[in-house]
């Protein structure tokens, strides 16, 4: 893994995103960021086709966690619990409206401000930061997914 992260140049940015996330995340984003560099396609759901925004989140829970989600970021939105920004955790999604469109583009938050997504054609799975001019006028909303019935009934108030 990190000799093909380093022929893409992108060992500096794993190092430095590992550092900053792993004592303090999930098995999710772990994973995730082990996706660094794998390029997008539409409508791809596997590191051996390449991911788009919302193949690359719904594999990633399903890989992690068993959860499988929908298929479309606006699906996802759907399926999820709206939270606040200010709540943001790990592994939490976050929407953008990048399409003119309300969420048309999922990403994976990783904590300190940061989530990790396949952002558009020609690109790669990349950490970006959501305070960002791009990510910050798009920025949709907040979501957490609900995986457990302790977490199902906490949200329900039961």
């Amino acid at each position: 893994m990190e000799a093909m992260l380093a022929e893409k140049g992108l060992i500096g940015q794993f190092h430095q995103v590992r550092q900053t996330v792993v004592d303090r995340t999930s098995d999710l984003v772990v994973t995730a960021i082990g996706f660094l560099g794998v390029p997008y396609k539409r409508g791809g759901n596997t590191a051996e086709t390449g991911f788009d925004c919302s193949g690359f989140v719904r594999a990633m829970y399903n890989q992690t966690v068993g959860h499988l989600l929908p298929r479309r970021a606006e699906e996802q939105a759907a399926a999820t619990q709206k939270i606040d920004r200010s709540e943001l955790k790990p592994g939490d999604l976050v929407f953008f409206n990048t399409m003119r469109r309300a969420f048309s583009h999922v990403g994976i938050y990783v904590g300190d401000g940061k989530f990790i997504h396949s952002p558009r054609t020609g690109a790669e799975v990349r950490v970006e930061d959501l305070n960002g001019s791009y990510w910050q006028r798009r920025f949709n909303g907040a979501r957490r997914v609900l995986t457990g019935p302790e977490e199902i009934n906490a949200a329900s108030g039961e």
